[in-house]
């Protein structure tokens, strides 16, 4: 579901950067290019990080900073129960005509911890080929309901399915070798010198000496 995409995504991008202020948020997430592909409207997030406080699974904490007010957030233990779950769904269910909330907590794995990310991209992979199965003998069989267009797009999905099937075994062998890094992983990516992440990172020690973390 579209608003649960973007709930993970938001909950996700505080958790990464946290102590982090909504302009952080806003840019980071559009640097993912989430409005392409993920149709979140860039004037939205404000209103989400609003709408997920209330909830209670960000705390936002009003900062002055440098002689002007910035509105800062971190998850709490109700947005990290809710975040786990929300990755975990989306990692281990099969979509065949919607794959967003898959790229969506594909890219927030680093939060996960190696053993975890292994088992729901097992899962997946699990489901990835029974799902290949059932379509390709009701195709075969012919029990499919459908006009020959349409049977003709299905034969497009599972083509789409194969080639990620094929992929993600290539992934599950990169995570398994260390590779890929995750929670407790020295970082294996660093930005280049002018990417406005170096700003974020010096603003969060900022916060939280603020926040006296």
């Amino acid at each position: 579901m579209a608003g649960d995409t973007t709930r993970m995504l938001l909950l996700g991008a505080v958790a990464l950067f946290e102590p982090v202020n909504g302009y952080q948020i806003r840019r980071e997430l559009m640097s993912w290019q989430v409005d392409r592909w993920a149709n979140i409207n860039p004037g939205s997030i404000y209103h989400a990080l609003t709408s997920l406080t209330e909830k209670g699974h960000l705390t936002r904490h009003d900062l002055v900073d440098n002689g002007r007010p910035v509105a800062v957030y971190e998850i709490s233990a109700t947005g990290r129960s809710e975040l786990e779950r929300l990755i975990t769904t989306s990692l281990r269910a099969v979509d065949i005509y919607n794959g967003v909330s898959f790229y969506a907590a594909f890219s927030l794995m680093p939060l996960l911890d190696r053993p975890a990310a292994i088992s729901h991209l097992s899962v997946r992979l699990q489901a990835l080929e029974r799902t290949d199965k059932e379509y390709d003998a009701a195709i075969g069989a012919k029990s499919l309901a459908a006009p020959p267009h349409t049977i003709s797009g299905l034969h497009l999905q599972l083509d789409k399915l194969r080639t990620e099937r094929a992929w993600l075994v290539e992934v599950l062998d990169d995570v398994r070798s260390g590779k890929l890094a995750f929670a407790g992983d020295a970082p294996d990516w660093t930005p280049a010198a002018d990417d406005p992440g170096w700003q974020m990172d010096a603003d969060r020690k900022r916060y939280r000496e603020m926040l006296r973390r």
